[in-house]
């Protein structure tokens, strides 16, 4: 198979650089290792940036967004038991955010892909990436019980901290910035309507708490608990107790509950992998970086990484001009960063360390309080929560 963009990974980054590509005239071929079923059920991020909002809409594929998603306006912290809500459009010129599960967006791009664009390989395992240095990159990779090989000029992982892109780069080229933290999140999905229209981001002396929700029926909800917690070691009327314990507020606010259909723990880590281009080999999402979820910024950084590349792609087909292609690294890291910064001082602020001192304790009640008095501080987070400019 011959295609000009190989993007290994039908995740949101893949789809969304495929659906790009093609409103952009330029071919591509998606190989994705698992079968359609599993991607469009795969349960990760739910928020998304103005700006994501904006590409997915420009893309053609914001029709059920738009009618399904949940424009948030704010969110609210708690701590102290007492509640303060951050005005999104008040600090931000009228940004938002969106609460639309990316299982929903993946459905979208893969049905706009499968009737508008071109291949689509589901169950199509990427074994190497070979020829990065060269003109004409390859990508063996095994479909349906036979094995072959995609020649492409570039090749886009899109493939997850464990896909075989990242492996592609020399080590002597490569550089790994990490963080693990010594705690993790066990998730819910709840049949009951959310007790709150704005997500609630809570810090309590027994851990953090969030309230969010996937729809108008169905809540989404969080608590900090040890890294390595299985989700049968807790209960369902252990969770929504101490969910109770670490929303609780003065003014008489109520968490209704309802039946758990889903638990599931998300260890926190943060980590980049620079550089995220070599050769004609392009990193974009979870190959390139991670980050904790407590900033919502995961899927959204994907999504600034393929809008740059695709911009890069197009302009270097139009002007012969590879100069975007060759800052595509430089570009991408500098949101990447800035992102990594949010989503480490969001979880520092909210969780609480298992050695935290009584010191560290005041010091995070002190940063709330800042938030929570001071105009300044309060659109710093609403600037870089719905999200830091695309490119």
């Amino acid at each position: 198979m011959r295609t000009t963009v190989g993007i290994i990974g039908a995740g949101p980054a893949g789809l969304l650089l495929a659906r790009l590509l093609h409103r952009a005239g330029i071919e591509s071929v998606v190989l994705e290792s698992r079968d359609r079923a599993y991607v469009e059920r795969r349960q990760r991020a739910g928020i998304l940036e103005q700006g994501t909002v904006d590409v997915l809409r420009a893309a053609g594929a914001g029709e059920r967004m738009d009618r399904e998603g949940l424009r948030h306006d704010g969110i609210e912290l708690r701590f102290d038991r007492r509640r303060h809500r951050v005005d999104f459009p008040a600090l931000t010129g009228g940004r938002s955010v969106t609460v639309y599960a990316q299982t929903e967006v993946c459905k979208d791009l893969i049905a706009l892909r499968l009737e508008e664009g071109g291949p689509l390989l589901f169950e199509a395992e990427a074994l190497a990436v070979e020829g990065a240095e060269g003109d004409r990159p390859r990508i063996p990779f095994r479909h349906q019980g036979r094995e072959d090989v995609l020649e492409c000029e570039y090749v886009v992982g899109c493939d997850g901290f464990w896909g075989v892109a990242r492996g592609a780069f020399p080590a002597e080229v490569s550089r790994v910035f990490e963080r693990s933290y010594p705690y993790a999140w066990l998730g819910v999905l709840a049949d009951v309507a959310p007790s709150h229209d704005e997500l609630v981001y809570a810090r309590h002396e027994r851990g953090f708490a969030l309230l969010s929700m996937r729809s108008p029926a169905v809540s989404r909800l969080y608590l900090q608990v040890p890294a390595g917690t299985e989700a049968g070691q807790w209960s369902d009327e252990e969770i929504w107790d101490e969910l109770d314990r670490r929303l609780e507020t003065d003014d008489g606010w109520r968490l209704e509950r309802g039946p758990l259909t889903q638990k599931s723990v998300t260890p926190m880590r943060s980590f980049v992998h620079e550089p995220m281009r070599h050769g004609r080999l392009f990193l974009a999402g979870d190959a390139a970086h991670i980050v904790p979820p407590t900033g919502a910024k995961g899927l959204n950084l994907a999504v600034g990484d393929v809008v740059t590349l695709a911009r890069a792609l197009v302009h270097e087909r139009e002007t012969g001009s590879p100069d975007l292609l060759d800052a595509y690294s430089a570009t991408c890291l500098r949101r990447v960063w800035q992102a990594e910064r949010f989503s480490y001082d969001m979880t520092t602020l909210l969780h609480p360390a298992p050695d935290a001192t009584p010191f560290d304790a005041r010091l995070q009640l002190a940063r709330l309080e800042r938030i929570a008095s001071s105009r300044a501080a309060e659109t710093d987070l609403a600037e870089a929560y719905t999200g830091f400019p695309l490119g």
